[in-house]
């Protein structure tokens, strides 16, 4: 019976290790520079587009303490940080609490990169269930357009940029009714005329999903970013990357293609 136990403990993820560990313990907290307590009050899209612009040396290294040399990311661990991936908001919902490790100096909490990884191989594996007219996705928040946009060219897969008109997906009197079988969508609560129609067709839903949302509804969870170009470009170029790969269709981008030049 023991050795059933060590075998099953073994067979763990370190992503699942990680991630239990963190539900048992307290976030880490970083001390600020001032004796002033920080404010737990959620920051604004440009707030988050500002710090994530600020990624230093520092950032980078902090993040590769916690991945094994072993542990192969799909794309290399500096690119994930320079895209602020991994960079939250100052809001944790309990439904997000077990994806986040610490909370910075500045109230922001960051997401543990191995997470941001597994999550996307589990989507990718997903996703290549269904072909590009079976999926559409659907992107509100104008810092994803460009994104998505490139996301659609290279996949087929159709996009809705700035607006999605609740019952789309429903409603068949509609002149423009779309008939899918797999929903991406950006953020739960910006593209929530999506999730609520697919909600009720019961068809799956792939969500991008920061600390500050709840995921009521969301059949698979990318935790990430979803305020920034840079990362909703990293996390789309990715999908796309994978997904194109595995259906053998062409891809010819790179990752600056969907999220701008790195610095």
């Amino acid at each position: 019976m023991a050795k059933k136990e060590t075998k099953k403990a073994a067979s763990k993820s370190l992503a699942d290790e990680l991630k239990e560990k963190i539900a048992r313990e307290p976030l880490e907290e970083e001390k600020p520079k001032s004796n002033s307590k920080v404010k737990i009050e959620d920051a604004s899209d440009k707030e988050i587009q500002e710090a994530s612009e600020k990624i230093t040396e520092k950032d980078i290294k902090e993040e590769k303490k916690l991945v094994s040399s072993k542990e192969e990311t799909l794309i290399p661990l500096e690119d994930y940080i320079k895209c602020a991936v991994h960079l939250g908001t100052k809001v944790i919902t309990p439904h997000m609490r077990k994806f986040v490790y610490k909370r910075r100096a500045d109230g922001l909490a960051v997401i543990n990169t191995l997470f941001i990884d597994q999550s996307l191989r589990d989507a990718t594996d997903f996703i290549v269930k269904y072909n590009p007219e079976q999926i559409y996705l659907a992107c509100k928040r104008e810092a994803g357009w460009k994104a998505a946009e490139k996301f659609s060219e290279v996949t087929g897969i159709k996009v809705f940029t700035k607006k999605y008109s609740p019952g789309l997906t429903t409603n068949l009197e509609l002149e423009d009714f779309l008939e899918a079988e797999l929903t991406l969508i950006c953020d739960p609560w910006i593209d929530k005329n999506a999730l609520n129609d697919t909600v009720k067709l019961k068809k799956p839903v792939i969500s991008l999903c920061d600390t500050n949302n709840y995921t009521k509804g969301i059949t698979k969870i990318i935790p990430c970013n979803n305020k920034s170009s840079k990362s909703i470009g990293c996390v789309l170029y990715i999908l796309a990357r994978e997904y194109t790969k595995i259906k053998k269709l062409p891809f010819n981008s790179v990752l600056e293609d969907f999220t701008g030049k790195l610095e």
